[in-house]
């Protein structure tokens, strides 16, 4: 995936290196090119590779990133969307180590672009928002929503589990995210519906960051 906006310069953040392919191929396997679903899944029991997301699995003598994570979840990604679209809400604070595996993988995407309905029973769901020309970074080659932008859409859009991962998010020191700024961009921000809940979701997250 490359960034959404092509006329924009990206923000210098390319968290994480993809995996070295080796002498006996790639570390990150997708079911149905190498491997099918059923060798992998084997290979699993057998302790050779774990599961990323999806039907990506990786190698277990390599170490999860965020590189690996995002292009395990592109690969759920129909082929024709990949460049349309970015990782987005809990599918990208999954990807910056902050949430568990998401059940659904979040896309996002820009409501002025003209994008392809995903196809059904595809695990994962599109929103069509507004995005500005910062707002998406690559990593490990996946466009990805930054994580200022991520926190601003968990605080506007999440579910209970939200507190705990914008808490993590401000903790991160690879993320340079804290909650201070989020909560000063979602104040200046104009037409936010339900912008009273996500500033109580961000407050609660600071106060209990704190007292941990």
């Amino acid at each position: 995936m490359s960034p959404l906006d092509s006329t924009a310069t990206p923000p210098g953040r390319y968290l994480g290196a993809s995996p070295t392919v080796t002498s006996t191929g790639g570390a990150l396997f997708h079911a149905g090119e190498i491997f099918t679903s059923a060798e992998l899944q084997s290979m699993r029991l057998e302790g050779l590779v774990r599961l990323v997301i999806g039907n990506s699995y990786l190698r277990s003598d390599f170490t999860e990133n965020p590189a690996t994570r995002s292009e395990a979840a592109a690969r759920c990604v129909p082929d024709s969307l990949r460049a349309r679209v970015a990782l987005g809400r809990s599918c990208a604070a999954w990807i910056y180590g902050c949430a568990p595996v998401p059940a659904l993988i979040s896309l996002v995407t820009d409501h002025r672009r003209r994008t392809t309905a995903l196809p059904p029973f595809s695990g994962a769901v599109m929103h069509q928002v507004s995005l500005g020309p910062f707002d998406v970074n690559l990593v490990g080659g996946v466009s990805v929503t930054t994580p200022l932008r991520t926190a601003l859409d968990l605080a506007v859009h999440g579910d209970r589990t939200a507190v705990a991962v914008l808490r993590a998010i401000d903790r991160a020191p690879d993320l340079a995210c804290p909650l201070r700024l989020v909560e000063a961009a979602l104040v200046n921000a104009t037409r936010v519906p339900g912008k009273a809940r996500a500033l109580t979701r961000l407050r609660a997250a600071q106060v209990r960051g704190r007292g941990a």
